[in-house]
């Protein structure tokens, strides 16, 4: 296949998946159910951070969060004191459960006391470096606030090889901008050229097989490797292909 030729190609399944039948089924339809910036920052990031394994369990695991913030992700966030965190009590996603989830909560309420949106606590970080940079600056303020250290596992770290699958992915829903309706578009002070490609096990084998990318390992190496050639393919919206990787990996093999 020619470089052209996967373009097309690629384009095309991108074009073909980047549809408003893809939010149903995806943890991007809870942010979905909020306008307002910092709902959709908030209850984002919490999906993105609890987005493993099956993706029914996924969006159950989401809604019982939404019951828990009251359906009011930042009212709840800026104006939560420590007796409603007993709201927290029993859940579990995985391997994040109660205390994780305590923790989150009350870090996000320190975050959004010192700026007005995540998006803001993302710039302060990325000054003069990269986003992949960003984000582990971000863990690290993140998990500064006494962070249980079962907690730590649960926030990506590219800096230290990780290839942060669920953070590129909530960076790409709020970056993306186009007329498909899927991603959100509301950070308006990160290029979308900057992003990377949110790479998990179905993206990775489409990847490989369509030589985009060599390593065999799913790490940040991996991740610089196909943003390399994404962006080849379109510099100013690479990640618009993870449509196409991610829809051809699950729906076609």
């Amino acid at each position: 296949m020619t470089k052209k030729e996967l373009k097309d190609f690629l384009d095309e399944k991108a074009d073909f998946y980047n549809t408003p039948d893809f939010i149903d089924a995806d943890p991007i339809s809870i942010p979905h159910q909020f306008t307002k910036k910092q709902d959709i920052e908030i209850s984002g990031f919490l999906m993105a951070t609890i987005a493993w394994g099956n993706r029914k369990s996924i969006l159950n695991s989401g809604e019982k969060l939404l019951q828990i913030l009251n359906h009011q992700p930042y009212d709840f966030i800026l104006n939560h004191s420590e007796k409603d965190l007993k709201a927290c009590k029993g859940f579990v996603h995985r391997t994040f459960n109660e205390l994780d989830l305590m923790y989150f909560l009350q870090a996000l309420q320190h975050v959004y006391q010192s700026y007005d949106s995540l998006e803001d606590a993302f710039l302060f970080h990325k000054k003069n470096t990269d986003l992949q940079t960003a984000i582990s600056k971000f863990k690290k303020e993140f998990l500064s606030f006494g962070a249980p250290k079962r907690t730590h596992k649960h926030i990506s770290d590219p800096l230290k090889n990780s290839a942060a699958k669920r953070l590129n992915m909530m960076l790409r829903w709020f970056v993306r901008k186009d007329n498909k309706g899927v991603d959100f578009g509301i950070w308006n002070n990160i290029s979308p050229s900057e992003l990377s490609c949110p790479l998990d096990v179905h993206s990775a084998r489409v990847a490989r097989d369509l030589k985009l990318l060599k390593r065999k390992q799913n790490d940040a190496k991996a991740v610089a490797e196909l943003d390399k050639n994404l962006r080849k393919l379109d510099p100013l919206d690479p990640v618009k292909y993870d449509f196409a990787l991610f829809g051809i990996g699950v729906y076609e093999t």
